[in-house]
C-alpha cells in the first residue's frame, strides 16, 4: 500500500508539473500563429486522442507530464509554412520557451498563496527572527556554548536577522567552522559553531531551534480550552508564571497538572490575558484540547504576496545552493535529487496530508522552472541561449552547429541523471537494507 502511494504521489506531482510546463508553451505558441502537431498528456503509447484545428490532442501510456510537438521545430523538418516555429520572428521563438518556465512559477505561486490562505505551518517561518529558543542536548550548538535567548547576529561577518537564512547557513557548512557574532543580556560574544554532517544526505545540523511566540490553531470543542475561553490565534506567554518559549515547555507544564486548576498567560491582539484552566487526563496526563501552528489564514491579497517572498526566497536559495556547488561549498551529494529521491519526498508528502503534496509539488516546480533555464542544450534555457546568440550574430547558426551543440547537451543531461540516480541510490539504499 505504501509502494502505491509512492507511485501515484509522483505521477501526480510530476504529471501536474509537467503537463502545466508544457501548456504554457502551447498557450504562447497558439498565440503567435504557430502549427501544433501534437500536444500529449503523458509519454508512450497512443491510448486516446482527437485531432481538431490541425493539432492532434492525446493521451499517452506513461501519466509523468506531456509534451507539445510544433510544426518545424526542428530545421530539418521545416517546410517553409509560415506557421513553422523555425519561421517566426526569434523574439517570439524566445517567448515560446520562456512560457513554459513561467507556468512553473505560477503554479508555485498559486499553490503556495492557496496553502497560505488555508493555513500552513511553513509560512510562519519567514519572520522568524535569530533567537535561540531550545539547545539539544549534545549538539553542536550545546558544544559552541549557544544558550537559551542568545540572538545571533551575524555569521561569518555577514548580518543574519531571519531564521530562515541562519538554519540555510548551518544546511550547507557541514564540519565547516563558522564564526558567530552573539548577542546575549546585552553583551556581544564571539562563538564557534561546526555543524555535524547529517549521514547520507550531508547536510549540516547544529541542533538549534528558533524561540517562537506559540499560537494556538486548534481549538477541540468541548475540551478544556473551549470551556475557559481560549480562542485561535492567542499566543501562549506563560503557564503558572513559567515563561513558554516552545511547544514542548506547554506540554511539560501542564501535562503533570490533570484535575489541578492552572492558570495560562496570553496575549490576543495587544491585550494580556490569565486564563484558568484545568486540564483533563488523557492516557494519564493533562490535556486542554489545543494544537499549535506558526501560521495563520490569510485573505487573497496578503497570500499573494507572501507566496511572491516564499518562491523568490526559494529562488535565491537555490542559486545559491548552485554557486556553493560549482565553488565545492557543499557536496553534490547534498544538493541534488533525482527521481528516486522525487519520489521518496513525494509519497512521504502524501502520507502527511494533501496540503504537504501540494506543497511539494510546488517547490517541485518552481526547482523544476529554474533547471529548465539553465544554459544547457536541449532545455529551455539552452534553447533560449541559441537564440540569443544569432540575434547578437543577425543570422542562424548553421545546421552543424546546432547539432555540435544538442549532442553535448545530450552528453550533459545524461552524465547530470547518472550522478543524481547514484546520489539517490546511495541516500535511499543503506535505509532499505537496515544501514546508517
Amino acid at each position: 500500500m505504501t509502494f502505491l502511494i509512492y507511485i501515484l504521489a509522483t505521477c501526480f506531482t510530476l504529471g501536474v508539473i509537467v503537463v502545466l510546463h508544457e501548456l504554457g508553451h502551447f498557450m504562447v505558441a497558439k498565440l503567435f500563429g504557430v502549427r501544433i502537431a501534437v500536444f500529449s498528456v503523458g509519454f508512450g503509447n497512443r491510448v486516446w486522442g482527437f485531432t481538431r484545428g490541425g493539432t492532434e490532442y492525446r493521451l499517452s501510456a506513461l501519466p509523468l507530464g506531456g509534451y507539445v510537438r510544433m510544426g518545424g521545430e526542428l530545421q530539418e523538418e521545416a517546410t517553409g509554412d509560415p506557421s513553422d516555429f523555425v519561421n517566426k520572428p526569434r523574439w517570439q521563438r524566445i517567448l515560446v520557451y520562456l512560457a513554459g518556465p513561467a507556468m512553473n512559477l505560477v503554479l508555485s505561486l498559486s499553490v503556495i498563496a492557496a496553502l497560505f490562505m488555508y493555513g500552513f505551518p511553513l509560512q510562519g517561518l519567514q519572520d522568524v527572527p535569530t533567537v535561540v529558543g531550545l539547545v539539544e542536548k549534545g549538539s553542536a550548538a550545546e558544544r559552541a556554548g549557544i544558550q537559551v535567548d542568545d540572538r545571533i547576529l551575524a555569521v561569518d561577518g555577514e548580518p543574519v536577522e531571519l531564521w530562515k537564512d541562519l538554519d540555510f547557513i548551518i544546511a550547507t557548512a557541514p564540519e565547516k567552522t563558522l564564526k558567530l557574532d552573539v548577542e546575549r543580556a546585552g553583551q556581544r560574544l564571539q562563538l564557534e559553531l561546526v555543524p555535524v554532517k547529517v549521514p547520507r544526505y550531508e547536510y549540516g545540523e547544529a541542533g538549534l531551534i528558533p524561540k517562537l511566540r506559540l499560537k494556538l490553531s486548534e481549538i477541540v470543542a468541548d475540551r478544556p480550552a473551549a470551556r475557559a475561553g481560549f480562542q485561535i490565534g492567542d499566543a501562549i506567554l506563560a503557564v503558572d508564571g513559567k515563561t513558554i518559549t516552545t511547544d514542548r515547555d506547554f506540554v511539560a507544564a501542564i501535562e503533570t497538572k490533570a484535575g489541578q486548576q492552572i492558570e495560562i498567560e496570553i496575549l490576543r491582539g495587544e491585550q494580556v490575558l490569565k486564563l484558568p484552566v484545568v486540564p483533563e487526563a488523557v492516557d494519564g496526563k493533562g490535556r486542554i484540547g489545543v494544537g499549535f501552528g506558526l501560521f495563520r489564514q490569510l485573505g487573497l491579497g496578503e497570500a499573494i504576496v507572501e507566496s511572491w517572498r516564499y518562491n523568490l526566497d526559494i529562488v535565491d536559495k537555490t542559486f545559491e545552493v548552485l554557486g556553493k556547488l560549482f565553488t565545492r561549498e557543499i557536496a553534490a551529494k547534498s544538493a541534488l535529487s533525482g527521481p528516486i529521491e522525487m519520489a521518496k519526498l513525494s509519497g512521504e508528502a502524501a502520507q502527511q496530508g494533501l496540503d504537504r503534496l501540494l506543497h511539494m509539488m510546488a517547490f517541485l516546480s518552481i526547482s523544476i522552472g529554474i533547471l529548465n533555464l539553465l544554459p544547457i542544450p536541449l532545455l529551455d534555457g539552452g534553447q533560449i541561449f541559441i537564440l540569443l546568440v544569432e540575434s547578437l550574430l543577425r543570422r542562424d547558426l548553421s545546421l552543424r552547429v546546432k547539432e555540435r551543440f544538442a549532442q553535448a547537451g545530450f552528453m550533459i543531461l545524461m552524465v547530470l541523471m547518472a550522478t543524481v540516480i547514484f546520489f539517490d541510490l546511495s541516500k535511499n539504499l543503506p535505509a532499505l537494507f537496515g544501514g546508517s
